[in-house]
Order: C-alpha cells, then sequence, then structure tokens
C-alpha cells in the first residue's frame, strides 16, 4: 500500500527542523480542499509517522504546508518570516502501491525539495 511522508532540514543551521508545522490537504477537482493531516517535526526533523500510509493513502493531487516563517521566528533568526513564511508543495501522487517521500531544504530565504526515497 502506498505512502507519503515528509522531513525538513535547515540549511541554515545544518541541523534538522524541529518543530515545523505541516499541513496535509487534498485538493478537489472543484478547487475544493480537504484536510488530511496537521503534524509537527520532532527533533530528527521527520513526521512521528507518515503522512498517510495504507488504507488511508488515496492517490490524488495534495498540497503540503510547511510553516517555516514561524520555525525560524522562534530561532531568533534575523528577517525570518519577513521573506518565506509558508510554504506550499503541490505533487501528484498517482501510485496506490508507490511510496512518496516529499523533502523541504529550507532557510529563510530559499527552500528546494525532490522526490526522496
Amino acid at each position: 500500500m502506498g505512502r507519503l511522508s515528509t522531513h525538513v532540514l535547515d540549511i541554515s543551521r545544518g541541523k534538522p527542523a524541529a518543530g515545523v508545522t505541516i499541513e496535509l490537504q487534498r485538493l478537489e477537482a472543484s478547487g475544493g480542499r480537504i484536510p488530511v493531516v496537521t503534524v509537527t517535526t520532532n527533533a530528527d526533523g521527520r513526521t512521528d509517522q507518515p503522512l498517510m500510509a495504507g488504507e488511508a493513502f488515496i492517490p490524488g493531487v495534495y498540497e503540503l504546508i510547511f510553516h517555516i516563517g514561524a520555525y525560524f521566528r522562534g530561532k531568533d533568526v534575523a528577517s525570518a518570516g519577513d521573506f518565506l513564511d509558508v510554504v506550499p508543495i503541490r505533487v501528484t501522487l498517482s501510485d496506490k502501491d508507490g511510496h512518496y517521500h516529499v523533502p523541504l531544504v529550507c532557510s529563510p530565504f530559499a527552500y528546494s525539495t525532490y522526490r526522496g526515497s
């Protein structure tokens, strides 16, 4: 069965980003959004459980919403949250048996993502 996971790395500090709030929403063809889960990263910058797995994994279009501005403001980073606040990443999960890993590598001023394993 399919699975969606994530983690967040703070490249400005060279450490996992603990305490980042992440929302997962399913996007409907009608334009609506269905909240799936809201989680916070642990000390390793990961979530304690996959965002979706097994029977709960439904192929479709999703948005992961990373609240990195609040994270950086909590670290007292100069100008934190003045540029990047919320980072939305929209993905299509089409394989019902696929493992999708969507990490976020970020600083207060830039971010990157990729499909990991």
